[in-house]
């Protein structure tokens, strides 16, 4: 930092807006203006942080810091300390306004609603307005989606990611979609034979440098009680390690992640994934970037159109939808509980120690990587709560708290919406539940479970097969107004009343068993 200069402008940079590569700083001048970074240990705390989660943020923080001293900026920046008192973001920015004077203060979007009012709260008691500006590493504005949502009866992603498509001329001839259709999903529901995956080449790794090395030593002796596993550390938390991130996936794995995008398989925790969402998050990579290349793979004949529509979906439909949602509605999106789900999360969620195979080592990997691919979080994790009966909020809290990727403008509106259906189809049109079948369909799993997912009641029969009946059952009123429940109600429907009890009754003990751990 370079100091005793005065201050025209403080720049807000927060741990997931990580690059100068960006308009915000299209007026910033070193001579007049000050950029300004905080390490707070209440953002790892206000949830029970995965400790890989805490390294992520802090070690690609501590390497933008460098880059900003390298790029000649001037900059105040906090280091979190072994002994660093309890603060939180606003604390720490009172302080330094108190102690700088200054002009005006800016920030991009933040990614939580909680965090801009913080900011906010921390400019105004020093009698200055906080200018948030729009972030310009997401290709559609807060303001946009507004006016995209304005004035219609049902939000679908479909059809915002045909505009999105059309916006940036993505997979897009003659106004049209490449190939004749908007979406290729149908094609991109594989799984692998029994025999396999068979050898997937491991994705590109970066062990910890001198910075991250630190951060891991800090991590373990503050957050020591923490969840998680720093052994397996080997996420890019540079801008540079993300464009081998986004290489390494396009040359090795781009062509057959669209058949194999929903596959699960033990031990296998990559698979055909990108691992960049981190990335995209923390702003190290541009999503933009990330399209336009994978794009190019595929009019290079590099990737078959299936893989490279799915894949860019993900981004340019999934990733600026859930933004959209997730700003339309807060704060109050925060509360729904459409379903009255009052259950406790079971505790071994934070441990991985169940008899349900595939939880376990859906579990298991994301304590030790803090990663699991969208099906394990939707079709596992994310089924096992919504069946369950889990409080949404505290289904959002431990997502939030696992994932490395996990900022909560993404995270909750597919764990609280996508997920668990609190929103009462906001987010998604319709409940996405499945029985044991489906888990057995996409992986090898129940392979080695003691469960049979082909049982709904009785010796063996498999948790998620029972508690999917009894949702249906439960829920038998609201599901049958939903015209894409209709089969699975007319399933319901058949049932005889005996087996239906049964149902109830198998269900109901295996809550109360979870309840008395």
């Amino acid at each position: 930092m370079i100091k005793n200069k005065p201050v025209r402008t403080v720049y807000l940079v927060l741990g997931d807006q990580l690059t100068t590569e960006t308009s915000f700083f299209s007026e910033y001048e070193s001579a007049k203006d000050i950029v300004w970074m905080a390490e707070v240990k209440e953002e790892s705390t206000h949830v029970w942080t995965h400790k890989a989660r805490i390294v992520m943020f802090l070690s690609a923080m501590r390497h933008f810091k460098e880059e900003l001293k390298n790029k000649g900026f001037r900059f105040s920046y906090t280091e979190m300390k072994l002994d660093s008192p309890p603060t939180s973001l606003d604390l720490e920015l009172s302080k330094f306004l108190r102690s700088t004077k200054c002009s005006s203060v800016k920030v991009r979007k933040p990614g939580e609603y909680r965090i801009e009012v913080l900011l906010k709260k921390a400019v105004s008691e020093n009698n200055l307005t906080l200018e948030i500006i729009e972030d310009d590493h997401f290709l559609n504005s807060v303001e946009e989606f507004a006016h995209h949502a304005k004035d219609r009866k049902q939000l679908r992603m479909e059809f915002f990611y045909r505009e999105m498509r059309k916006k940036y001329n993505i997979l897009i001839k003659n106004d049209e979609p490449v190939g004749g259709d908007w979406n290729y999903d149908s094609d991109n529901r594989k799984s692998f034979s029994k025999e396999g995956p068979g050898l997937i080449a491991a994705p590109i790794a970066f062990p910890p440098d001198k910075i991250t090395k630190q951060v891991i030593k800090l991590v373990n002796e503050i957050f020591n009680d923490h969840p998680g596993d720093l052994n397996f550390f080997d996420w890019p938390v540079t801008a540079s390690q993300a464009e081998e991130t986004l290489k390494d996936f396009l040359d090795n794995r781009l062509a057959q992640f669209g058949d194999y995008q929903d596959a699960m398989w033990m031990s296998q925790p990559w698979l055909y994934h990108s691992r960049l969402a981190a990335a995209m998050n923390l702003h190290i990579i541009h999503p933009l970037k990330v399209i336009t290349q994978a794009e190019n793979y595929f009019k290079s004949g590099k990737a078959p159109l299936a893989s490279v529509e799915g894949f860019i979906r993900q981004i340019l439909g999934w990733r600026e939808y859930v933004r959209g949602i997730y700003w339309l509605y807060m704060p109050q999106y925060l509360e729904r509980n459409t379903l009255n789900a009052n259950n406790d999360l079971p505790p071994f969620f934070w441990t991985g120690n169940t008899d349900l195979n595939c939880l376990k080592q859906s579990i298991g990997q994301t304590l030790k990587h803090g990663y699991a691919h969208h099906i394990q979080r939707l079709m596992i994790t994310g089924l096992f709560c919504l069946l369950f009966g889990v409080e949404p909020k505290q289904v959002h809290e431990w997502y939030l708290a696992v994932y490395v990727d996990a900022v909560e403008w993404v995270e909750l509106p597919n764990s609280l919406g996508m997920s668990q259906y609190a929103d009462g189809g906001i987010m998604a049109s319709k409940p996405y539940i499945a029985s044991g079948k489906y888990i057995d369909r996409m992986g090898n799993y129940c392979k080695h479970c003691k469960y049979d997912p082909a049982k709904s009641v009785g010796e063996g029969a498999c948790p998620f097969t029972t508690m999917y009946w009894d949702f249906l059952i439960r829920h038998e009123k609201l599901l049958s107004s939903n015209p894409r429940m209709g089969m699975q109600v007319k399933n319901l429907k058949r049932m005889g009343e005996n087996t239906k009890e049964d149902i109830k009754s198998q269900a109901n003990t295996f809550r109360i068993s979870l309840k008395t751990i």
